[in-house]
This record gives structure tokens, C-alpha cells and sequence, in this order.
């Protein structure tokens, strides 16, 4: 039989761990939409700031047989129908700003049935913006004097970001004229039909922003519609040669809008996922940012629905990238390597809505496009609870990310990428109860869900305030060359030694000839070359001789070193030498350590084993010391037992013997007493007889009556009673048996021929006089016994 064949053991996938530290749960808050008519059924009612109660509706009582069960659920904060959006960007998005300008990562999405409010929250209306032109306008007014040049940062295909140095900064910006938003200078001119959502008057920015850096914000948007994910910042074409096909499988005419090409995740070095392709746009103003962002949302698809005029139809996901370096050592120029460079990442998604078709009345495209956000949503929902389930009962159930491309792009921020917020948007009308319902089951859920926190960036190790000293140091410098008119010239400062040479000879004349006869400036001129030409050899002289003394100084100086140099290279061999010889040493040292190191380690091993055994064998000495005490205390119990049983056998033993000993006395009385009968009886005939014949006594009746002694009468066992004679009669209750001894103990001898008549003859003859004796005897109360009688009780004998 051919053995089977074991198979390769699967490899487990490279997860990347979590960080550690403590974890926080996942912040889930709920907001109240107001009604859009006051006439309508209110289902749901805010009880305090962290608490709502859902109730349901009257039609929904008498549909479920009079049920009526009100439930109230807990959340970290409750936004009721009056609430500001600065109240609740202040309270939910601005600590997640503040850890973007920090280094950290963070995921805030709305959540919710269709028409509850999601969209509103995220992006706002006309005079009121919404979550996300609150965030672009705080970073911006936290970084604005910081800002990098445009295209110092740049992104590359992998979710990485690299530093550029001026000149290719420089030649990037001339390369690309054409950027997808074009740049103004001055002010940009602001698009009216989303200018009042970006104008912020409350210009909130963080506290503390790390002055050396430098910062630089790229923004992106997508969404993620049939379970595929769409750039919308993506530049669309027309192809006017070769059809399309859209996404309903239906061919696009000639000269059509073709639709974008869908998007894959992939992950980074970092294990982080990421879009591929997407198209990431540097931003220089909130302005700019939001613009970006409308741009995108144009292209966002959304349908009529029965519940909601503008549906979205899919998960929009916005997406902010702040990456930040530091400035080198001087403040001027920032640090290229990639290492020190910080990319954090804000998140901010507008997921669909959950519907139900027997409401929105979706056919065809509609109808799958619910479909598919219901699964991605009912998928988000599996994750949280396995992440619940693993995270309270500690078990390892694999957490289905891949599901759904909502999940899968997000699962980082699960395990630890950053901090994760949720939005409850609930709306209150009666019609909205099922679904308000199950949205409220989920965000409890949600909220039991623990993330890890994440850690700090690493500092970047240079002096802090590199940034401002450079700027003062310019101004200063701009300061004085203002003072002076001009750049500052040091050659001019410090003339060189050839010029002070130059300046020592005689001037020169004027060598300007006017007239022919002038016999004069040229002999001057002579004469002055002439001294020149001496002072010029003098210095000449002096100079060689300055040479010869330099160069007999530098030789002294050469021979000085070199002596100098002999010394100290003897100095040198000798300490090497010294140096080699405590090498050595240390050498020897070192293995004398490694062997008593090894030594050591064995006798703390040693040491370890004996103390092994000295517990176990202090553990067995204690169980059996334990075990010894034991005995002891059974053997004491034991004894205290038996002793108590030997007492009482004893004292049993003892009455025992006594009840015998007085059964005897009775039977023996007894016995006695019927041979006192039969005696009476004899002697009565006997006594007759010699009435009839005298006869002489024989010696031995004449010998036994000196034996004969008078004995008081032994106590009667039983009940005396008076007769009617005078006398007293006794009822015995135990039978005697009556024996005779002689006085001294001896057996009397009598001859065969004088011997008493058997025993069993004298019973048969007195039958009569034994049945009464052993019912009831009449004896008299002075009646005594003869001399030499024991009495003895027959003992009775006990049931077994």
C-alpha cells in the first residue's frame, strides 16, 4: 500500500502588527435631521446629550399586534435638531485635524438610510459648511506660513511621497503649465456656486504646528459605486472612432461621454492599501482645495429616488494627504532624506444610504445600485462584528475585508492605522422606524470595537527654532546692505600684499610728452624707474634673504620635527608595545571571563536544578509531614476510640457478671431451697416412721449436724407477699440452683452403702414439690438456710 503523501503546511500571510499602547473605541455620534414638515410622526426623541429613544409608530403598533416597546441607545455624544455644523466639527472632525498636522491618520464617515442627512453633514449648504470645508479651512490656517513651494513634495505611484530640490522644483513647475487647477496669482477668484460653503469666518487653526517643517497638502477623491471604485478627478475623453461600453453593457455611440476606467487597491511597502492611479492634486488654499473637491462631486453619480430627490448612488471617499518634512541644520533648505519624511492621510467618506426597494419603488440600474450598497454596507457591518466578537471573547475569526472594496480600502484604520469616527445621521419620521432601528443596533455595535492608538512620529533629532533664526539673519543682512547702498565687498576690506608693495614705491611722473623741447620728463621718469629698479633689487636682496633665513628656519624647524618625530615614534613602539602587551592581557582576561562566565552560568544552573530539588524535596517533607500529622491525629483518634470502647466493654463486662453472678445466687437458693423441702418432707416421714418404730440416730446424721451453722437467709429474689396463716409467701422471678458444701470445702466421704440416693431418683420422687417451688413457694419470713450453702445466679443469656 502506497503511503500518502503529506502536504506543505500553508504559509500564513504577512500581517503587520499592531502597534502597541492602549486602545480606544471607535467614537460613534448620532445627529437628529428636523423634520421637513411639522405635521409629520416623530419616531425618534433625544433624552439627554448622550442618549435617544426610538419608539414605534402607531401604525407599526397595530400592525405587530399591539407590541409597543420603547428602546433607548447610548452614544458618545447626540446632536439634536438645532445643532450648529461649528458645534459638531468642533466636538467629531477637529481632533482628527489636529492629529493630521501631528503625523497621525484618521477615517470619519457618515452613516445612515437615504435622506437622513449624510451629505449635508459632510459638505453643507449655501452659508453653512459642512464638515469637510471646516477641515481644508483649519489646516490651511494652521499651515499657511509653512507651506512648501508647489512640487518640492512629490507623490509617486506606490503611496510614497520623495523631496525634490529647488532646481528640479523649479523646472517641474515650468514643465507643467497646465495643472488640473489652474493657478491665479493673488487671490483666487472663488466659483459663486459653492463660495458661501467655504467662507469660514471663525478661523480655527491648531495651537501648536512644528514651525521647522515644511508642509505640503495633495487631495484626492473617489467613489466607489457597484463595488468598483472611480477617480473622479480623473480627465475624460471622447473617442470618436471605437465604441464603448458603458456600465449597463449597452454600446456608447460615436462622440459619446466615456466614462472612466475603474481603479484597483493595492498595498504598499507599508501594508497600507491604497488607489492605484488615482490622481492626487497639490493644493496651495482652502479655496483651491474645495474647488478640487466640487470638481469631483459633479461627476458623483446620484438618481431620483421616492425617498430622496438627489440619492447618492455610491460611496464617496475625499481624501487629504499632509505630507511634512523638516529644514536642515541652517532653516533654509528642507532635509531630503526619506526617512524624516511624514505622510499622514484624513480620510472623510460619504457612504450611501441603506434602502429598501419595496419603498424606493428601483428597477433596473437603480435596483442593483441598492443591491450593491447593501451588501457593501451589510459587509462593513460583518467586520464590525467579528472585530466585536474577536476583541470581548478572544477568539481569531478572519475578518472578511475583501468582501467588499468599502472594507478593504479601510482596513488599515481597523487595525491600528489611526482613529476612527462615525456619524449616525437618523431621521425622525415614523416612516423611516425599521431602518432607523437597525442603524441604531449597528452604531452600538460599532461602539464596542477597540482601536489601537497610534504613535507619535519620531522627532527629527536638529535644534528647534531653525526656521525663524535664518529669517532674522536675512533681515539683519538685508538691514545692513540697505545701511551700506551695496553688496558688501571683502577684497576691498582686506587689501592684498602686493598692493601694499605696490604702494611703498615712488609715484611715477607724468609721462605726457606736449612738447618737443621738454627735456625734463623724461629724465625724471629715469631717474624715479631708476630708484624703483634699487628699491626694487634691495627688496629683492631682501627677499632672498628673507628666503634663505625662512628656508634655515624651516630647516631647523624639519630636523626639530623630525627629532621630535624620532622621539615620539620611540614613544609610540613603546606604548604600542605596551599597548600589545595589555592586549594580550586583555585578551587572557577576556577568555578567563568567557570561562568564568561559562562557569558561572553552569553553577547557576547548578544552582537552579538544587533549588529544584530543594522545593520538591521541601514540598515532599511538608506532604509528608503533612501526611505524618495525619496519622498522628488518626492514631490519637484511634486510641481515644479503643479506649472509650474498653471502658465501655469493661463496665458492659462488669454488669454483665454481676446480673450472673446474682442469676447464680438465685438458682443456687433455689436449689436449696427444694433440697430444704425434700429434707422437711423426709424428715417428716422419717419422723412418722419412728412414731411407728423408734429408731436410733445414726452417727453420721449425728455427724452432720454439727456442721449445720445458722447462716442469716440470703435476700429472696423475688416478690414477698403476706398468706392468710400469718406467714409470707414469696413469687420468684429466676430460678436458683441450690448446691451444698462442706463448711471447710471437702467433699464428705461416705461409704457406697450410706450414699444419698441418685439425683434424677430424688427429682422423679419430688416432681410435685419442684413444679410448685418454681411457680410459688410459701416459706416462712424467719425460715433460714443450712450451714455451708452458696448461692449462686444462673445468668440469663443474651439474644444475639
Amino acid at each position: 500500500m502506497k503511503a500518502a503523501r503529506a502536504k506543505t503546511p500553508r504559509r500564513p500571510a504577512l500581517k503587520k502588527a499592531s502597534p502597541p499602547g492602549p486602545k480606544d473605541p471607535v467614537g460613534v455620534y448620532c445627529r437628529v435631521r428636523p423634520l421637513s414638515c411639522p405635521d409629520q410622526e416623530c419616531c425618534i426623541e433625544v433624552i439627554n446629550e448622550s442618549t435617544v429613544q426610538i419608539h414605534p409608530p402607531d401604525g407599526y403598533r397595530i400592525f405587530r399586534n399591539g407590541e409597543y416597546r420603547e428602546t433607548q441607545y447610548s452614544f458618545k455624544e447626540v446632536f439634536g435638531t438645532l445643532v450648529a455644523q461649528k458645534e459638531l466639527f468642533d466636538v467629531v472632525a477637529k481632533p482628527l485635524v489636529e492629529d493630521l498636522i501631528r503625523g497621525k491618520n484618521g477615517l470619519l464617515f457618515t452613516y445612515g438610510v437615504t435622506g437622513s442627512g449624510k451629505t449635508h453633514t459632510m459638505t453643507g449648504s449655501p452659508g453653512d459648511g459642512g464638515l469637510l470645508p471646516r477641515c481644508l479651512a483649519m489646516i490651511f490656517n494652521s499651515i499657511g506660513p509653512f507651506q512648501a513651494k508647489r512640487f518640492v513634495f512629490k507623490l509617486d505611484d506606490k503611496n510614497g511621497v520623495d523631496v525634490q530640490c529647488e532646481v528640479d522644483a523649479l523646472l517641474e513647475r515650468q514643465k507643467r503649465d497646465a495643472t488640473p487647477v489652474p493657478k491665479t496669482s493673488g487671490k483666487r477668484q472663488v466659483d459663486p456656486e459653492f463660495a458661501d460653503m467655504i467662507n469660514v469666518q471663525d478661523h480655527c487653526k491648531v495651537e501648536e504646528v512644528d514651525e521647522d517643517n515644511v508642509y505640503s497638502v495633495f487631495v484626492s477623491y473617489i467613489e466607489i459605486y457597484n463595488n468598483y471604485i472611480y477617480d473622479l478627478l480623473e480627465e475624460t475623453s471622447f473617442d470618436l472612432i471605437k465604441p464603448k461600453w458603458n456600465n449597463c453593457n449597452t454600446p456608447v455611440r460615436n462622440g459619446d461621454f466615456i466614462p472612466p476606467q475603474s481603479k484597483m487597491l493595492r498595498e504598499d511597502q507599508n501594508h497600507n492599501m491604497y488607489v492605484m492611479g488615482c490622481t492626487e492634486v497639490e493644493v496651495k488654499s482652502t479655496e483651491e482645495a474645495f474647488e478640487v473637491f466640487w470638481k469631483g462631486q459633479k461627476k458623483r453619480r446620484i438618481a431620483n429616488t421616492q425617498l430622496n430627490r438627489e440619492s447618492s448612488r455610491s460611496h464617496g471617499v475625499f481624501m487629504i494627504k499632509l505630507a511634512q518634512a523638516p529644514l536642515d541644520a541652517d532653516g533654509d533648505n528642507v532635509l531630503q532624506e526619506r526617512e524624516q519624511i511624514t505622510l499622514s492621510q484624513l480620510s472623510l467618506v460619504d457612504l450611501a444610504g441603506s434602502e429598501r426597494t419595496n419603498r424606493t419603488k428601483a428597477e433596473g440600474n437603480r435596483l442593483r445600485e441598492a443591491g450593491n450598497i447593501n451588501q457593501s454596507l451589510m459587509t462593513l457591518r460583518t467586520c464590525i462584528e467579528v472585530l466585536r466578537e474577536n476583541q470581548k471573547y478572544g477568539t481569531n475569526k478572519m475578518v472578511p475585508y475583501r468582501d467588499s472594496k468599502l472594507t478593504h480600502l479601510f482596513k488599515n484604520y481597523f487595525d491600528g492605522e489611526g482613529k476612527v469616527r462615525m456619524i449616525v445621521c437618523v431621521n425622525p419620521k415614523a416612516e423611516d422606524y425599521e431602518e432607523s432601528l437597525q442603524v441604531m443596533r449597528f452604531a452600538e455595535m460599532t461602539q464596542e470595537v477597540e482601536v489601537a492608538r497610534p504613535v507619535d512620529r519620531p522627532l527629527c533629532g536638529l535644534t528647534p527654532g531653525r526656521r525663524f533664526r535664518n529669517q532674522a539673519f536675512r533681515e539683519e543682512l538685508a538691514r545692513k546692505l540697505e545701511i551700506r547702498g551695496g553688496p558688501i565687498n571683502e577684497e576691498t576690506e582686506e587689501q592684498s600684499a602686493s598692493e601694499i608693495l605696490l604702494q611703498n614705491f615712488p609715484p611715477l611722473p607724468s609721462c605726457e610728452l606736449l612738447d618737443i623741447n621738454d627735456d625734463q620728463t623724461l629724465p625724471k621718469l629715469i631717474e624715479v624707474l631708476e630708484e624703483r629698479h634699487k628699491l626694487r633689487q634691495k627688496l629683492s636682496e631682501e627677499f632672498a634673504r628673507n628666503v634663505l633665513t625662512f628656508r634655515t628656519a624651516l630647516r631647523e624647524l624639519d630636523s626639530n620635527i623630525m627629532s621630535k618625530e624620532n622621539y615620539v615614534q620611540g614613544k609610540l613602539s613603546e606604548k604600542e608595545k605596551i599597548i600589545t602587551g595589555q592586549k594580550a592581557e586583555l585578551e587572557h582576561l577576556e577568555k578567563k571571563i568567557k570561562t568564568l562566565e561559562y562557569k558561572i552560568e553552569i553553577l547557576e544552573k547548578t544552582a537552579t536544578i538544587y533549588e529544584e530539588d530543594k522545593r520538591h524535596l521541601q514540598q515532599e517533607l511538608e506532604s509528608k509531614s503533612q501526611k505524618l500529622q495525619r496519622q498522628v491525629s488518626d492514631k490519637r483518634r484511634l486510641e481515644a476510640r479503643l479506649q472509650g470502647m474498653v471502658a465501655e466493654t469493661t463496665t458492659k463486662w462488669e454488669k454483665e457478671c454481676e446480673r450472673r453472678v446474682a442469676a447464680k445466687q438465685l438458682e443456687m437458693q433455689n436449689k436449696l431451697w427444694v433440697k430444704d423441702e425434700k429434707l422437711k418432707q423426709l424428715k417428716a416421714i422419717v419422723t412418722e416412721s419412728k412414731s411407728e418404730k423408734p429408731e436410733r440416730p445414726s452417727r453420721e446424721r449425728d455427724r452432720e449436724k454439727p456442721i449445720q451453722r445458722s447462716v442469716s437467709p440470703p435476700p429472696v429474689p423475688g416478690d414477698v407477699f403476706k398468706t392468710r396463716g400469718g406467714g409470707q409467701a414469696v413469687q420468684f422471678t429466676e430460678i436458683e440452683t441450690l448446691k451444698q458444701e462442706s463448711p471447710t470445702g471437702r467433699k464428705r466421704r461416705s461409704s457406697p452403702s450410706n450414699a444419698d440416693p441418685p439425683e434424677d431418683a430424688a427429682d422423679s420422687e419430688w416432681t410435685d414439690v419442684e413444679t410448685r417451688c418454681s411457680v410459688a413457694v410459701e416459706m416462712r419470713a424467719g425460715s433460714t438456710l443450712g450451714p455451708g450453702y452458696q448461692h449462686h445466679a444462673q445468668p440469663k443469656r443474651r439474644k444475639p
